[in-house]
């Protein structure tokens, strides 16, 4: 039985030892760094620490997160918080949500509404879904993770089936998610297709995209092709750049790396803001798409659930602990699938949403999956459903229609 809802609440003296740390922070020189070529720069970091320790109110935070319901609940050792909205309608869906890295539960929190209400945005509350957005093992506060050290993509998506069916006690649910959480959903489409509605993903990789020794260098070790046009041979470049840091170091010592960020709230948030600022579409200025407060909101989740070290080490489990398939039918997917593309990660030589598409169905991967409706956005970044979060539900809602 599902117990009470109970708000969420970062203890006092959590905040108080938050603070200390970001006063006492020991900051490097970052000599030459003005143009942010050698990582995140100094002076913006230190304006967001100086914030984040006198003048974020995480308190604000805090009610505006517990104006939906919170429960923690264990799934099989596995501690996991999660939060809900229930659907307004005749026969609301239940949906799970799962999110990425280095995202928390919250980044859904503006297609949570449009998604369980939709008539109070003008859509049809026939489309309603009961919204379950849980925090990943290891991550927010699904923490601390002790009794499952190799938590992964695929061992979370049994976990959230266990939730849904177990916990929850549906017969038949939804799933969707983006990031890591895309790969999660895409697991449940695969495993549990048969108690499955339909997935909703945003990009759609293969399954086995951590599997392999060197997973964590994205070029596999082939050079760059000589020849190719200069848009195209930047463009590799560019997004090599963008995810090859992290990929290797989380894949490859994430527990090395996890001793400084969780000791040091100025280091997690240069790591996490990194990301923040280069994944998504913000024309150079990351507070068109994360205010400040938005920030230090996803930030003080890491820190306060203890999370940095238990999210990074995700990624090396996914590696350690191959994805193996449960059937051998085509597709491997074989849930109905609705995928979102954004323009700001389109690959080498796709300019347009319909090239994007055409990408995808010319490409190996769109074999892999049920596909029943496409959509290409021209702009809009990694966190999807954060940065376009109107296409994002518009899009879901088609995936999802007359699949009820």
């Amino acid at each position: 039985m599902l117990p009470p809802p109970i708000p969420l609440h970062v203890p006092d003296e959590v905040l108080d030892d938050l603070r200390r740390r970001l006063t006492m922070t020991k900051w490097p020189l970052d000599a030459g760094n003005d143009d942010g070529r050698y990582g995140v720069r100094r002076g913006y970091l230190q304006e967001l620490v100086a914030y984040w320790a006198d003048g974020f109110d995480w308190r604000a935070a805090e009610r505006a997160i517990n104006a939906y319901e919170h429960y923690r609940v264990d799934v099989g050792g596995v501690p996991v918080h999660f939060m809900r909205k229930p659907g307004v309608g005749p026969d609301p869906v239940p949906l799970i949500l799962s999110h990425g890295w280095p995202w928390t539960f919250w980044h859904w929190s503006k297609v949570i509404d449009p998604l369980a209400d939709p008539a109070a945005y003008g859509g049809d509350p026939a489309e309603a879904f009961d919204v379950i957005v849980p925090s990943l093992p290891g991550f927010g506060f699904s923490t601390p993770l002790t009794r499952h050290p190799d938590m992964n993509f695929w061992k979370i998506a049994d976990v959230w089936h266990e939730l849904m069916t177990g916990v929850l006690g549906h017969d038949r649910y939804a799933a969707a998610g983006c990031d890591v959480g895309a790969l999660i959903t895409g697991q449940l489409g695969h495993k549990y297709a048969d108690e499955l509605h339909a997935i909703h993903i945003g990009s759609a990789l293969k399954l086995t995209l951590f599997n392999g020794e060197r997973a964590w260098d994205m070029s596999g070790g082939v050079p760059i092709p000589e020849g190719l046009p200069d848009d195209v041979h930047d463009r590799i470049v560019e997004l090599e750049r963008r995810f090859a840091v992290h990929l290797a170091a989380h894949m490859l010592a994430p527990s090395t790396l996890g001793y400084g960020l969780a000791d040091s709230p100025a280091g997690m948030l240069a790591w996490i803001l990194e990301r923040w600022t280069k994944w998504s579409d913000n024309g150079g200025d990351v507070e068109t798409v994360f205010t400040k407060d938005d920030l230090l909101t996803h930030a003080t989740i890491f820190w306060a659930g203890n999370a940095i070290d238990t999210s990074i080490r995700t990624y090396a489990n996914n590696n350690r602990y191959p994805w193996t398939p449960s059937h051998d039918r085509w597709p491997v997917v074989e849930a109905p699938t609705g995928i979102t593309f954004v323009g700001y990660e389109n690959p080498p030589g796709v300019r347009t949403s319909e090239q994007r598409v055409r990408n995808f169905l010319d490409g190996d991967r769109a074999a892999w999956y049920n596909h029943v409706n496409i959509t290409a956005h021209d702009h809009g970044g990694h966190f999807i459903p954060w940065e376009v979060p109107d296409q994002w539900v518009d899009d879901l809602r088609r995936t999802f229609r007359d699949r009820r």
